[in-house]
Formats: structure tokens, C-alpha cells, sequence
């Protein structure tokens, strides 16, 4: 019990402020304030600050450590918001203590009216204390995020990615479930069910005091609704969307990321692997005396003008284009160019089948590759080719 009057502490407080504020800052760093400290604080501070800090229950003893009452600790807390987020574990324990509140006021409505009231304001300050604890950790979160985003400490990607990652498996996702309404078990679930009992309980309840009650808890609930909506959204909007900006703002940690999410989607190369392999060929020695030697002896050489006689073919590109479209959908797309050329040509020349085939880059048709190795084997004048079965049909315009 503290003697002392409540404007004295409240002085203290506001003359001593830089104290408080280093006390709270040396438990927030190591989760109490060792005696090297206090005893470095009280030197510099005098022996009257030990003693009004115990007088007015500012700090308790810990072992031969110390610690700020958790009453000054969380003021400290509020007044520089300097709050860490807590776990979502931490803040889904009212779900239990409002159901069991909630279940004890229906069961027990019809008995002593004292102890329904009370029952009522306890759930009234859970209630309380729940939207509270949510809006700090979303505070918290957002302003975590945004630090990370600005990383005024350069730290590497991979520490942000890493980091990114936690606060959505650990933080934001179990968060979100929380206060989830088509969540049947999650806490915002719950105050629905109490939101609505109330509702029809200040509306026939007999007893009038009890239907303020119940008119009170109602009113703060509806606002209860509203605000775990808006915390709802800015996790979803605003947090998730934001950490995952950071978790792929790099093309080649996206790439991995994707695969690492799915690893067998596709087939992958083997990764170091190790290979030996020869800038020359073997039997280059060989090669290279069988080009010098056909200069070792001098050939005579004629040399007569003549006319020569040259295919005087020209692609007609637009006149076989419009064939092709006649004809669509093709199956065969090779073997429709090799056929096209034997209307007029006996023997097929290779450089005007593969102008021909040119047209297999046209915009204005699709491909279609087959799913089976299914191949044609095709004679020009000078080659052989194995050319797959590839199938072509009009493109599809998109508006």
C-alpha cells in the first residue's frame, strides 16, 4: 500500500521523468534491470532517489536484481508507445476468459442479481483489454513493417526476407485468424454471440438496472465490431500486402521462393554438377594436316565464262498465306509445305521449302506441338528431313 499522496507521486513522475524513462528502458532491453545498473543510476541520481522509488513502489526486488512495477511499466510503455507485439497465443487466452463469462451469465442470469452485474462489467473490461491488446500489436506490426521497408539500417535481403517471413507465420496470419468472424473458434466469433445475447437481453430483461447493464455492454460491443474490423483491414491490406512487397522485391530471390514453395512442379537441373570437357577436338592434329596438304601441291585451274542457268523463283509469300488459311486448321504443318511445293515443283529445292516454312512465324496463327514424338520424314534435292508434326490454326483475337 502506498501512503503517499497521489500528487506527490504524480510529481515525482513528472520531475523525474528521464529516470523513469531510463529504468523502462534498461527492463525493455533486458527484461529486468540488474543491480550494476540500478546502483549506477541511484549514484548518479543520489541516495533520495532509492528511497522514494521504494517508497513509492516504483521498482521491487528481483533476486538482487530489480524491476518497475508492472503498473509504471506499462504508463512508461504507453506514454513513448514503446510496446513490442505480443503473440497472437498471448492475446487468443480472452477468447477463454469472455466464454467463460459469457457462459456463466446465461446460465446464472436467473440468480443473484449482484453477481450478474459484476459478471457483466468483468466482461465488459475483457472486452476492454482485448481490443486494446489487438490495436498495439497492429500499431506495432505496422510500424515494424514500415521500418523494415525504409531499412534505415541497410540490413541484406535475406535478413529482411527472413524477418518479413516471421511476422506472417508467427504475427499477422494467426493474428488475422483471431479476429476472423466466419472463424468459428476465433475470438471476434465469440463477442459476435455476447453482442448478440446482449442485444435481446436490454430489450426484455425486467430488472432495469440490469438492462442498462446489458444496454451498456450492447452499445460497447457494436463499437467493439467496428474497431476489429478496421484493425481486420489494415492487416489485410496494408501489412500483408507490405511484407510481401518485401519478401519478392528481389527477381532473383522471387524465383527461388516460388520454387521453394513447389519443388517438384517442374523437372530441374542437376546442380553442381561437375563436367570435363576439351576446348579441342581429339583428332584435331589430324584435321589440321589435312588442310595444309591440299596447298602442298599446285592443281591447274581453267577458268571459262558461261552462262549459268538459276531458278528464277520468287516466294509468293502473301499468295501462300492465303492458301493456308484456306485450309486451317492444318495438321501437318511441314507436310502442308512440302505438298504445296509439289504442285508445281518435281523435285522440292531446300531453300524454297524453308522459305515456305517461314510462314510458321506469322502472328496470325497459332501453334499447337504435339504430345507424342510424332514426326515426318521429308526428301528435298539435297537433304533429308525429320521434321515434328506441328498443328496450326487462326489466332485468337483478344479485344
Amino acid at each position: 500500500m502506498i501512503k503517499a499522496e497521489p500528487r506527490s507521486i504524480l510529481n515525482f513522475l513528472h520531475t523525474h521523468f528521464d529516470v523513469m524513462r531510463d529504468l523502462f528502458a534498461l527492463q525493455s532491453s533486458d527484461g529486468l534491470i540488474t543491480k550494476e545498473a540500478y546502483d549506477a543510476l541511484i549514484h548518479r541520481q543520489g541516495h533520495t532517489m532509492n528511497i522514494r522509488l521504494r517508497e513509492y513502489r516504483v521498482v521491487r526486488s528481483m533476486g538482487s536484481d530489480y524491476e518497475m512495477r508492472d503498473v509504471y511499466f506499462k504508463l512508461m510503455e504507453f506514454l513513448l508507445f514503446e510496446f513490442k507485439p505480443l503473440l497472437p497465443e498471448t492475446i487468443e487466452k480472452y477468447k477463454t476468459s469472455i466464454g467463460d463469462l459469457f457462459l456463466k451469465i446465461r446460465k446464472y442470469e436467473n440468480q443473484d442479481r449482484d453477481i450478474l452485474q459484476e459478471r457483466i462489467k468483468n466482461l465488459s473490461h475483457q472486452v476492454r483489454e482485448f481490443v486494446d491488446l489487438v490495436e498495439r500489436n497492429t500499431f506495432r506490426l505496422l510500424a515494424e513493417t514500415r521500418e523494415l521497408k525504409s531499412n534505415p539500417e541497410r540490413i541484406d535481403y535475406r535478413e529482411k526476407v527472413h524477418k518479413a517471413s516471421f511476422w506472417i507465420e508467427y504475427y499477422i496470419l494467426p493474428l488475422n485468424r483471431i479476429l476472423d468472424v466466419k472463424h468459428s473458434e476465433s475470438v471476434t466469433s465469440t463477442i459476435i454471440d455476447v453482442s448478440e445475447y446482449a442485444n435481446r437481453k436490454r430489450l426484455d430483461m425486467m430488472d432495469e438496472t440490469l438492462r442498462m447493464e446489458f444496454e451498456k455492454l450492447y452499445a460497447q460491443l457494436v463499437q467493439t465490431n467496428s474497431d476489429l474490423l478496421r484493425q481486420s483491414k489494415v492487416l489485410v491490406n496494408e501489412l500483408l500486402p507490405l511484407l510481401e512487397r518485401i519478401r519478392t522485391e528481389s527477381l532473383i530471390l522471387t524465383g527461388w521462393i516460388e520454387f521453394l514453395r513447389n519443388p517438384y512442379k517442374v523437372e530441374t537441373p542437376p546442380l553442381l554438377q561437375g563436367k570435363r570437357t576439351m576446348v579441342y577436338a581429339k583428332d584435331m592434329l589430324f584435321k589440321v594436316r589435312e588442310f595444309f596438304e591440299q596447298f602442298a601441291q599446285n592443281e591447274i585451274i581453267t577458268l571459262e565464262d558461261g552462262v549459268v542457268d538459276f531458278d528464277k523463283w520468287i516466294f509468293d509469300r502473301e499468295h501462300f498465306k492465303t492458301n493456308l488459311a484456306a485450309q486451317m486448321p492444318v495438321n501437318d504443318f511441314f507436310g502442308w509445305c512440302y505438298k504445296e511445293l509439289k504442285k508445281d515443283f518435281s523435285d522440292i529445292d531446300t531453300d524454297k521449302f524453308f522459305a515456305l516454312c517461314g510462314l510458321l512465324f506469322d502472328e496470325d496463327i497459332h501453334l499447337e506441338f504435339p504430345k507424342k514424338a510424332e514426326r515426318v520424314n521429308l526428301v528435298t534435292t539435297t537433304s533429308k528431313i525429320s521434321l515434328p508434326k506441328i498443328k496450326v490454326e487462326p489466332a485468337l483475337k483478344i479485344d
